[in-house]
């Protein structure tokens, strides 16, 4: 079997090179020419996959390492026979986290402790769910909307969009879909932010097509919108600059990018493809992050209150900060260097690592506030 994968995916060799002849190419390589002659082909969600790339050729599984799959042409793949995966929940747990890291330092930009404040979650699967119990964790008061979990469960804690209409803090976590009885194609447009009644937080980590941009663009000009943190963008990697300059947070759709999420990513992908092949992936090797060889983040005696404490351990670990600063210095550039430099944000990001990872030292008064971080998920340590 013939694998052609994404070069930029970690741990792709020790994956798939037990599983037949494996060529490694970048992103930006994948054309009909390198992928002709492949039995499969391992991308990133980058790479849109249908017949421009695929006609003609001899690929017969397609595996994206992502959530998502709105970039591979489905109906085009199951009419040709072509097998493909994705990696559903493979990052939640990373964008969890990048969520977390997203309200603390939006929190002390705006001058606000979110604690006590209510919190719509748009979206409750793999990722909402865990966005919820995090937010939870913050002292939040949480509005779950999910139309499919509301007529699957009947469960009275799934509430409509309207109700949401007065969360402090609205996040997205949906699929892009344009079909079908949920569709949410520019679910928030116009019409929807017209109807907003407490100028909330508006962060989305979803999909950029879920949001009409120059609805939530006007949204942020009227005030009905206080502020955005955007991780996701319409016509990515050419992302409108305008919205970009306007939010409060930028990001290169980094928000699932920990280390741990990509190898989980990859897992799941080689998995699939040994499953096509009638190969027992219980059988194959496992693949782990490498050891954390980094020190404890350290929190000094004195660093004021809790919620400042857990902004610093949080920051440390997912640097959201310095991920809007790396967006904003993209957009320096001529506009037609723009959607390249917006690209090698993803391709060169940082190796970042999941709060299970890092050790937080804390003084031993500070019971009470190592006990919310142990909740979100690190490692604590008290010193006398």
């Amino acid at each position: 079997m013939n694998i052609v994968a994404d070069g930029n995916l970690p741990r792709a060799v020790e994956a798939f090179g037990p599983l037949g002849s494996l060529s490694l190419i970048d992103t930006v390589d994948f054309r009909p020419e390198t992928v002709r002659d492949a039995d499969a082909l391992v991308i990133r969600s980058e790479t849109r996959v249908g017949p421009s790339l695929l006609d003609g050729s001899r690929v017969r599984f397609v595996g994206t390492a992502s959530i998502g799959t709105d970039h591979l042409d489905v109906p085009w793949l199951d009419s040709h026979g072509i097998a493909w995966a994705s990696a559903p929940g493979c990052n939640s747990r990373s964008v969890t986290e990048y969520i977390v890291a997203a309200l603390l330092e939006a929190g002390r930009r705006l001058g606000r402790s979110w604690s006590g404040r209510t919190i719509g979650v748009v979206g409750v699967g793999a990722v909402g769910s865990k966005v919820s119990r995090a937010a939870e964790i913050l002292g939040l008061r949480v509005l779950l909307n999910d139309p499919p979990l509301a007529r699957q469960t009947g469960d009275p804690k799934y509430v409509p969009l309207d109700a949401l209409m007065e969360a402090d803090v609205l996040t997205l976590h949906v699929p892009l879909t344009k079909d079908g009885p949920d569709p949410t194609f520019h679910l928030f447009n116009a019409g929807l932010f017209a109807k907003l009644r407490s100028r909330p937080l508006f962060l989305n980590s979803s999909r950029g097509s879920v949001v009409e941009t120059a609805a939530l663009a006007a949204a942020l000009d009227s005030g009905r919108v206080c502020a955005a943190v955007l991780d996701v963008w319409e016509g990515e990697p050419a992302i409108d600059a305008g919205l970009a300059e306007r939010s409060l947070i930028g990001t290169a759709h980094v928000a699932g990018y920990s280390l741990e999420g990509k190898i989980r990513a990859v897992v799941q992908v080689r998995d699939a493809l040994a499953r096509h092949r009638g190969i027992d992936s219980a059988a194959l090797p496992p693949l782990e992050p490498p050891p954390a060889d980094f020190p404890p983040i350290v929190i000094p005696d004195g660093a004021g209150s809790d919620e400042n404490v857990i902004r610093q351990a949080v920051s440390s670990a997912c640097d959201i900060a310095l991920d809007d600063r790396l967006l904003r210095k993209s957009l320096s550039v001529p506009p037609s260097e723009r959607p390249r430099a917006f690209a090698r944000l993803r391709i060169a990001y940082r190796v970042r690592r999941e709060f299970a990872a890092w050790t937080v030292s804390l003084p031993v008064e500070r019971i009470e506030v190592g006990r919310t971080l142990a909740n979100l998920g690190f490692k604590v340590a008290f010193r006398a």
